[in-house]
């Protein structure tokens, strides 16, 4: 039997930010995509892969918009209070998730990530489950890298054969993201994704190698892109 076919899980989408570099009136999760927001295209794509069973959206206390999202009302949906940072609100899904005893792994996704496709999901399970710590989806950097000085000049190339994008969803265990979570955050820890605060306390995540179309909606030009990527995999699941 593979692992996915025995496998259930449940997946942390931070979504308490404001998305200020998008130069919009809203939070850029609410932002209309083919007639629907970034975040519920997100939200269906994850809960159309079999192995998920949960959802768990950490929103901030003052957001007027997810509970007037159809998707709110579903069931599989679980809205927690987000934080002032990622890492916080990744907590609150994790303390949820441990009260509740969900599962013994954990995804965490991105919100404004919504073309990410089922078959890197799968491959992300599949390859970190045997690793024992956790893994993250990430691509290869294609361009060439260069490391600037504080006045914007050249100070060097970087190999880049060694240099890789880090995407979501990214895949741990529950307690030893808790874990690491709360630790780094006592601490004051720099904290840019799951996969830092694991490497904070000494361990070495998998990288799994994902899509380079698993695109962040971070720039208004984005939105463009994003929606040509879900018209295509829309019509390759024709």
């Amino acid at each position: 039997m593979s692992i996915i076919s025995d496998f259930s899980i449940s997946v942390i989408v931070p979504a308490a930010g404001v998305g200020s570099r998008m130069k919009a009136d809203r939070p850029k999760q609410y932002l209309l995509l083919d007639g629907k927001t970034i975040l519920e295209h997100t939200i269906e794509q994850l809960l159309a892969f079999p192995s998920i069973d949960k959802v768990i959206v950490a929103i901030s206390d003052t957001d007027p918009y997810f509970d007037e999202l159809p998707i709110s009302k579903n069931k599989r949906v679980i809205r927690v209070s987000g934080g002032i940072e990622r890492a916080d609100s990744v907590l609150s899904g994790l303390v949820y998730l441990k009260e509740h005893q969900l599962s013994e792994w954990v995804m965490v996704h991105d919100a404004a990530r919504p073309c990410i496709r089922h078959n890197d999901i799968e491959k992300l399970i599949t390859e970190v489950i045997p690793h024992h710590i956790g893994g993250i989806l990430a691509s290869p950097v294609r361009d060439t890298m260069k490391q600037a000085n504080p006045e914007s000049t050249i100070e060097t190339t970087i190999d880049r054969s060694v240099l890789w994008h880090a995407l979501t969803p990214q895949l741990f265990i529950t307690e030893l993201l808790y874990s690491a979570l709360k630790t780094g955050l006592e601490k004051g820890l720099s904290i840019t994704d799951e996969s830092s605060a694991i490497e904070l306390m000494g361990y070495q995540p998998k990288l799994v190698h994902g899509r380079a179309d698993n695109l962040k909606v971070t720039q208004p030009e984005d939105l463009d892109l994003a929606e040509f990527y879900l018209h295509k995999m829309k019509k390759e699941t024709k």
